[in-house]
């Protein structure tokens, strides 16, 4: 009741006790008066609302004495008024409390539609409320007839107002519901309400929060009640209707939602934000303890099966033909939210076991089963492993009853979890055959299995997309031969329904990618697939493949109209053939390539490359930027997940969401770059990584959310309580197999060419990623890495691992510094994100490479890691400490090191860095840049060679103790390193060795000599470990080509030859005792050269002079430990003439420059005059200058071939041009075999000038002087075609010769030979009646050495002389040789055909013509002979 201004009762009443003294002398008498003012004036229903929650102030003894006042005066008017009218006190008054409820909700315009209260409304209500409570607690209020009443207002009473008394504990709303008469008309009340409740939580943001708790408490109520236990202790069955209306209004709600899924796109944005809303009653949080957690169980089993059988209209065959629509990211927003709900109160197994009793009961809507199936694998990190048991238990169901039911449920899971991609489910070729591909399948137990699976198959044709029949038909089930018919029927009937749908089965790729269904795939695209899979198959095997070959033949429709396009399609074409280049001339070669096509290729090929000349500046296609705006977007959604703890489970459908975007992103690059098959090797150019912009950006854009999830995510928890966010994140990126080359190459940019410009943050961040990817390296094809230049050791196609061994380098400062942070942050960061796991499972995520790079790296800088220390330390406090801004990474990766648990790990012998791997690490080291200084260095070498390493078993990567093994490790790294690419100076070989640790095999070389000698008698001593060691290196050398082959040998001999010149020259000689004498023992040595290192020296004849000087001086050291040092050296070089001449023929032409070295030495070691057989070398080479020079006779000592050797080498040296001529002349006789020795130097010079130019051996001298030589020997009539014979064919007459040039200058004899060919008369053919056989021979053999195409020189004309002949050109060599003959045949006497019949096959095969020339004109010398025979027996 309002006073005079609207003021209210108490107000008034407040007011004139502050105004004047009371004059009442009591309470009574104060309280008769206010009745006889209220029996003048009275309105009962608005006095019940004169109570207020807030009094002006006036002490608190005043405040509580007031409100007892103003209790008890409501009271007495209640009192007073219900006598009058004869009704009961609490009846009257809850009367007068609905009708101030109706009022009060009627202030509305609409209030059966309006959920919520006005703020006039709401403090109104409170007023009544409180009035209310008091009467409660006065016993003068009547709840039941309160509760009836309620449904009597004319309209339906405001949800917040029900809400309110039932907060209030004053009317439940199960009290509620129960007094309405009416179930049906109450439930659509509360139904209508809760929608309008929902709508307006979304339209007004001010109301959010409340109509959210009117939503938790109904929703605890409609629990409670609708899905009470019997067995809840302290809780009654006290309601009989409100189990069906709680029930029905669930149910309502759940049916509104799911009405509006199928039409999600058509209905209005507000009504679907409205439904999410009413989504929230199926979170646990909401609940807590008021719900009892079986009612909680039962209510999300019951909602998941309402989904799942909601209105099953649809049949299996609408199923097989929409599934793909029902992916993940297709599936309606609110359903997938719903299912996601539900998944965090049940768990993939409930979940998936609910669902098997769904389908094995119930008939089901075919959308929400498969989107549920979609939304679980993407959502459940566990769901794949449980899918497949689903998929086998169905399986084994289905052929134990012949039950199609069960077959078909597997099938629609496989394929529906297959759709959401490798990186969550196997994909469905995989599936099928792993299910069906063997004879152990479900379908081989009998023939009736087989059958029921052909018949399923069949049943499902009609349906069937292209893709899934591909399947069945590329990869068949398992069919006994006997039962073959069987398949055959269905493979038909399958490429029927192929042809129906337009795909012909021709256009099917060679090497189709049946693990997408990806419908929209063309053949084009499956043809750029086809290529790339063949280019890797010619590459590895050098052969067309026969797939390539078969579709030539029977499946020639797609091989010319697809695959020749896609393999011809024009670019600029690379200066060295690459494989594409080869295949292609592979298949012209083999006619598979019609000449009008390649033709075609080739002109555009030029067309393009003139093209890009004109215009090198051209702009790069522009991308649509949309999709990537949205992935943006959808990555900083993430963010906000994953810092949300309270979103966690959300963050899985957001990946789902990004992957599904990263499929619209990717789309827009060219088709060329995405051709590479599932399984092909990822090529990545090492040297220079080049990405297009589009890829590019993506791949930023994924690298940089990957790092701000990370270092957000580790603001708030360590990386062990992060959840797998993170690694389903990678595990995503690794399912878009076209977008992993972009990826790796971005990583090989950002971690090899800038990794030391990286900050602390993206150090982390890509650390991290590494590791996830190693986590996920089952879905990462290897690395085919791109070097710069073609490697001569083939390997080259790298696993995960070890392409992170290949990026994290070790060379410079800078780079050590960088690897030792990156390491670190990657060790740290998976020992505490996986730091539950057991040792094992994290050996089996750790990249090998990365501990190793730390077992090298934080010894070789900190001084504490070179003693074994443990000490347990928290891994989180350590990755912790990564990301502070002070960071230390010293002292960071110190602490690592000193972990038991990482020590531990160190003695896993994947992890374990032997001494070989050190020494590789140790020799890519650039000393003038390394992070050391050359005396820490050295220290460094010490402590790891001699105090780790040597003294370690070899289990753990040590050599036992064993000099000689560690000398053979050191020596192997040595040249293992100079033979690998060298990434550093992009592709150069490294031809130099490092001089540190070279420094300490000359340590261990002496060392194993000193031991030689004290063990001198031996078995042990007389073995040279040394080069025991370089031959072992070349046995067993498999390469592809055999050119790849001779290169790979030349440069191991080239660098062997450099190890033995840097080593003691003594080393290079063994010692042993005869009796009480001291010999020099130089086989293996001698072996060694004769059988390898000849083959590295350009001149054919002699060695370089490093290796030269280096025996001399060895064998002069060496023989220092002989009695007789004069003789032991004696005692070598007279071995020398028959087991190793071309030493002493590399001191002949080296003499000039050993002379004084060995003259010096000798004098410093003894004193005494030169050993005889130097002597005799030092007069050869005096004779020889005095020869020439004054004219003195030649003196012939010893063998006559090393007398030629100092005269040829002396002459090529110091002889003025046309004097060669009068020197020839003066030589005395008895000189031929001098001669013809001149003549064997004289032509491995001519053939040095041919192969190797830059030796300083002039073609056309070399030439004149073997024709002079020539014209002397024929002057004379001395026999030398025998020169030209094979060891085999001959009496070994010119075998020392022959056997101390290198092969390739023995193998190109025959090119020699017929540069001599002005010299070659009729007087040498009449002669010499071997001529016509060796020259024969000859030719045959320069034919072979064109076919093989290894040997013969090609012509470099640069510079010189146009004849084409003279600087060998081979065709052109060959020709001069093949008219030689032709013209030298008819005028060789009849005896030169005797003895060529062993030639003429050959002849016949490889010149046909020259063959039957040589058959005509040998036939009447044949005759003459038979007839001089017959003569002779008359």
């Amino acid at each position: 009741m309002a006073g005079p201004g609207g003021r209210t009762w108490r107000d008034l009443l407040a007011g004139r006790a502050r105004k004047r003294k009371s004059t009442f002398e009591s309470g009574a008498e104060f309280q008769e008066a206010a009745l006889r003012l209220v029996d003048h004036h009275q309105n009962l229903n608005d006095l019940l609302l004169e109570v207020e929650g807030s009094v002006k102030p006036g002490g608190q003894g005043g405040v509580e004495h007031q409100e007892a006042l103003s209790e008890s005066f409501i009271v007495s008017v209640l009192q007073e008024q219900a006598s009058r009218l004869g009704v009961p006190t609490a009846i009257l008054a809850a009367k007068n409390a609905v009708t101030n409820i109706e009022r009060i909700c009627q202030a509305s315009a609409s209030p059966s539609e309006v959920p919520l209260l006005n703020l006039d409304q709401r403090k109104r209500l409170s007023c009544l409320l409180q009035t209310v409570k008091d009467l409660l607690a006065n016993n003068v209020f009547c709840r039941s007839l309160f509760c009836q009443e309620m449904w009597k207002m004319k309209d339906p009473p405001v949800l917040e107002a029900v809400w309110h008394l039932h907060r209030a504990d004053i009317a439940g709303l199960g009290e509620l519901l129960e007094s309405n008469p009416a179930a049906p008309a109450v439930v659509e009340w509360l139904c209508s309400s809760l929608c309008g409740l929902c709508e307006r939580a979304e339209e007004a943001s001010g109301d959010a929060e409340l109509a959210g708790r009117v939503l938790s408490d109904f929703a605890i109520v409609l629990l409670q009640n609708g899905f009470q236990q019997t067995s809840e202790p302290g809780r009654k069955l006290e309601f009989k209707k409100v189990p069906y209306i709680c029930q029905a209004v669930l149910q309502r709600m759940l049916t509104w939602v799911l009405d509006a899924v199928g039409k999600e796109k058509q209905e209005d944005v507000s009504t679907l934000q409205a439904m999410r809303f009413w989504l929230n009653v199926f979170n646990g949080s909401v609940y807590k303890s008021a719900v009892h957690p079986d009612s909680l169980q039962q209510f999300f089993r019951h909602t998941l099966t309402e989904v799942l059988t909601y209105n099953p209209l649809l049949k299996v065959s609408d199923a097989i033909h929409m599934q793909k629509e029902w992916s993940f990211t297709r599936t309606c927003s609110l359903l997938s939210t719903l299912y996601r709900k539900l998944f965090v109160a049940f768990g993939a197994k409930e979940v998936i076991c609910q669902l098997q009793q769904v389908l094995e009961t119930h008939e089901v809507n075919w959308q929400h089963v498969l989107s549920c199936v979609s939304t679980l694998v993407v959502c459940q990190a566990e769901a794949e492993r449980l899918f497949k048991d689903l998929l086998s238990h169905l399986l084994i169901k289905a052929f134990e009853n012949y039950d199609m039911e069960n077959m078909i449920t597997a099938f629609l899971i496989a394929r529906q979890a297959a759709l959401e991609g490798p990186a969550v489910f196997m994909p469905y070729s995989e599936w099928f055959k792993a299910s069906f591909g063997n004879a152990g399948g479900h379908h081989g137990s009998s023939k009736k299995a087989l059958v029921f699976l052909f018949e399923f198959l069949s049943e499902l044709v009609p349906f069937e997309a292209a893709p899934y029949l591909k399947v069945h038909i590329m990869y068949p089930p398992f069919v006994p031969t006997k039962h073959r018919s069987i398949l055959l029927e269905y493979i038909t009937l399958a490429k029927t329904r192929l042809a129906d749908l337009k795909v012909a089965i021709e256009d099917m790729g060679l090497y189709e990618d049946l693990s997408s269904t990806d419908e929209s795939v063309q053949p084009q695209g499956q043809a750029l697939r086809d290529v790339e899979k063949a280019l890797q198959i010619f590459e590895n095997t050098r052969k067309i493949p026969t797939s390539v070959i078969e579709a030539s033949i029977f499946r020639r429709p797609y091989y010319t109209s697809w695959f020749l396009p896609a393999l011809l399609r024009p670019r600029v074409l690379p200066k060295t053939p690459d494989v594409r280049m080869a295949f292609i001339d592979s298949l012209k070669r083999a006619d598979k390539i019609p000449s009008n096509l390649y033709s075609t290729y080739m002109q555009a090929c030029r067309a393009m490359k003139e093209k890009i000349l004109q215009d090198e500046s051209k702009v790069e296609p522009s991308h649509s930027k949309e999709p990537v705006e949205q992935l943006k977007a959808d990555l900083a959604e993430l963010r906000m997940l994953i810092v949300d703890q309270a979103k966690h489970e959300d963050v899985l459908a957001q990946i789902a969401v990004i992957s599904d975007r990263l499929t619209s992103v990717l789309g827009h690059s060219s088709d060329e770059n995405e051709a590479a098959t599932l399984n092909s090797p990822i090529q990545v150019d090492i040297s220079a990584p080049r990405l297009e912009p589009c890829p590019q950006s993506v791949v930023d854009l994924l690298l940089t959310s990957f790092c701000q999830n990370l270092i957000a995510a580790s603001y708030f928890n360590p990386p062990n309580r992060q959840g797998p966010c993170l690694s389903l994140f990678v595990k995503m990126m690794c399912g878009h197999r076209n977008l992993l080359p972009s990826l790796l190459g971005r990583l090989c940019q950002l971690i090899y060419h800038q990794g030391p410009s990286l900050n602390n943050a993206h150090i982390l961040g890509l650390a991290a990623f590494v590791i996830h990817l190693s986590e996920s390296r089952a879905l990462i094809p290897e690395v085919e890495a791109n070097f710069g230049i073609s490697q001569p050791v083939p390997e080259k196609v790298l696993s995960v691992s070890e392409y992170w061994n290949r990026l994290l380098v070790c060379r410079t400062e800078e780079s050590f510094a960088f690897c030792m942070r990156f390491c670190t942050a990657a060790a740290s960061y998976l020992m505490c994100k996986f730091s539950s796991y057991s040792r094992e499972d994290l050996c089996a995520l750790l990249p090998p490479s990365l501990v190793k790079k730390l077992q090298y790296i934080v010894p070789r800088l900190c001084l504490e890691a070179r003693a074994i220390l443990c000490k347990e330390a928290k891994t989180d406090l350590i990755w912790g400490s990564l990301s502070c801004p002070s960071l230390n990474y010293r002292r960071a990766s110190l602490c690592l090191w000193k972990q038991a648990r990482f020590q531990e790990l160190l003695k896993e012998k994947a992890f374990q860095l032997s001494f070989r791997e050190w020494l590789l690490l140790e020799l890519e080291v650039y000393p003038e840049k390394d992070i050391l200084s050359a005396s820490e260095r050295q220290d460094f070498h010490y402590w790891a060679i001699y105090q780790w390493y040597l003294p370690a078993p070899s289990a753990s990567g040590g050599c036992d103790g064993d000099l000689e093994k560690a000398c053979g490790t050191i020596i192997n790294a040595i040249l293992d390193s100079s033979q690998r690419v060298d990434l550093g100076s992009y592709g150069q070989s490294k031809m130099s060795v490092n001089p540190d640790i070279l420094c300490k095999l000359q340590e261990m070389v002496l060392e194993l000599g000193c031991r030689r000698k004290l063990l001198s008698g031996s078995l042990d001593a007389q073995r040279h470990c040394l080069f025991e060691i370089l031959q072992e290196r070349l046995k067993d050398r498999k390469h592809v080509s055999a050119l790849g082959e001779q290169l790979w040998r030349q440069q191991e001999l080239l660098l062997h030859r450099r190890i033995l010149v840097g080593l003691p020259a003594s080393a290079l000689i063994m010692t042993f005792r005869k009796g009480k004498k001291t010999m020099l023992d130089c086989e293996d040595f001698f072996c060694f050269v004769n059988s390898e290192l000849k083959n590295v020296c350009s001149r054919g004849y002699a060695l370089s002079y490093d290796i030269t000087a280096h025996f001399f001086r060895g064998l002069l050291n060496a023989s220092l430990d002989c009695e007789e040092p004069a003789e032991g050296v004696n005692d070598v070089l007279t071995a020398c003439q028959t087991k190793c001449p071309i030493l002493l023929f590399s001191a002949a032409l080296w003499w000039p420059r050993l002379e004084p070295v060995l003259c010096s030495q000798w004098q410093r070691l003894f004193g005494a005059p030169l050993a005889e057989e130097l002597e005799r070398l030092k007069e050869r080479q005096s004779s020889a200058t005095s020869f020439l020079s004054s004219g003195v006779v030649f003196p012939l000592s010893g063998p006559p071939w090393i007398s030629a050797a100092f005269l040829h080498c002396t002459v090529q040296q110091q002889a003025p041009r046309g004097r060669e001529r009068n020197a020839l002349k003066r030589l005395g006789t008895n000189t031929e075999q001098l001669l013809v020795s001149l003549l064997f130097f004289s032509l491995m010079d001519l053939i040095s000038a041919k192969i190797a130019p830059k030796e300083g051996v002039d073609f056309q001298t070399s030439l004149e002087w073997s024709l002079e030589i020539l014209q002397c020997l024929e002057e004379r009539g001395t026999s030398w075609p025998l020169l030209f014979h094979s060891p085999e064919k001959d009496s070994r007459k010119y075998h020392v010769l022959r056997s101390a040039a290198s092969d390739r200058h023995v193998r190109l004899l025959p090119v020699a030979f017929y540069s001599l060919t002005p010299c070659f008369h009729q007087e040498l053919l009449a002669r010499e009646q071997t001529f016509l056989y060796v020259a024969l021979d000859l030719y045959l053999q320069l034919l072979r050495l064109f076919v093989e195409g290894n040997d013969l020189p090609q012509s470099d004309q640069a510079g010189q002389s146009p004849d084409p002949a003279e600087h060998g050109d081979p065709l052109e060599v060959i020709s001069a040789a093949r008219r030689f003959l032709l013209g030298a045949i008819p005028r060789c006497p009849a005896q030169s055909f005797a003895n060529i019949q062993p030639l003429l096959d050959a002849c016949e095969e490889l010149d046909p013509e020259l063959g039957a020339t040589l058959l005509h004109v040998s036939r009447p010398a044949a005759a003459a002979e038979l007839d001089e025979e017959l003569v002779l027996f008359e």
